[in-house]
């Protein structure tokens, strides 16, 4: 990287300014985009430390293409991606950047958000993917942490569209079959197409953990993992807590629903998950 008079370096237009967080597949930095004079978060990947030297070209394209597209997905609740670049062996993302925390610190029993409030954030992320679905764009790694949560406001938005499946697709780590393997659809595991309704498959196991604590489907090994997501019941929701069983008795159905091994017998689009998200919370007794 070229060094800059104040000898913070530069990684194309972005002058890096702190690391922010390390990944599985690089490292996020807040940098000063000099060109608009704003703050931004960059993603940085070692293409070269996770990819054969005959895969660099591809994949970089690749890479360079599904940010083009996302770029051009600008909705409040998805994190906007500016542009996408490489410097030798290394591709950076530069995006939106922002206060605030991922959704991963709110999974354990002791550490849960208010249910009403898990209950308004994830309609409104199943609202979000409706917007990209629309526009022909999955996720295909929902997750909690790829949701950007701001507690001061209230708010969420999704990040790393996509981004990963391009890289593990062709022998990365991000995760198996391009998702992370306890919150993957059954079309995922079986590498079957996907398209938008394996995202609420995903999210609606993010629903289930962020309202109790613990994950629909569970095993000793990656394997037994596997199988059940495709062949095994989840482990009832209330069985894990009965109470909601009293105090949101919908949200069994709506879980049950958005869990369906086949695409066809779930939620169609995030709009309709929503709609019985945010319908149910005007019953509660949460």
């Amino acid at each position: 990287m070229a060094q800059s008079l104040s000898h913070k370096p530069l990684l194309g237009r972005y002058q890096l300014q702190r690391e922010l967080g390390r990944g599985t597949m690089g490292v996020v930095y807040l940098g000063l985009d000099r060109a608009a004079n704003r703050y931004v978060a960059v993603k940085t990947i070692c293409l070269a430390e996770i990819l054969e030297e005959a895969q660099l070209d591809e994949i970089k394209s690749r890479l360079f293409q599904e940010a083009e597209t996302i770029g051009r997905l600008h909705h409040p609740n998805i994190v906007a991606v500016y542009e996408a670049g490489d410097e030798h062996d290394l591709a950076y993302i530069g995006m939106e950047y922002l206060e605030g925390t991922t959704l991963a610190p709110y999974i354990k029993k002791n550490d849960l958000l208010p249910a009403r409030k898990t209950l308004f954030l994830v309609a409104t992320l199943a609202r979000a993917l409706d917007y990209a679905h629309r526009q022909q764009v999955a996720h295909r790694d929902i997750k909690p942490g790829n949701v950007m949560y701001a507690a001061s406001k209230n708010t969420v938005k999704i990040t790393d569209f996509g981004i990963a499946s391009v890289i593990d697709a062709h022998g990365g780590t991000a995760g198996l079959a391009g998702g992370t393997p306890f919150y993957m659809s059954p079309e995922q595991v079986l590498q079957d197409p996907i398209d938008g309704r394996s995202d609420l498959f995903s999210l609606a196991v993010m629903l289930y953990q962020l309202t109790t604590g613990s994950l629909p489907f569970t095993a000793g090994t990656m394997d037994a993992l596997m199988h059940k997501i495709v062949h095994a019941a989840p482990i009832s929701l209330f069985d894990v807590c009965p109470d909601l069983a009293r105090t949101a008795p919908y949200l069994g159905r709506i879980i049950d629903k958005a869990l369906k091994k086949s695409p066809s017998e779930r939620y169609q689009r995030g709009a309709e998950m929503a709609r019985d998200l945010l319908a149910g919370l005007n019953q509660t007794r949460l």
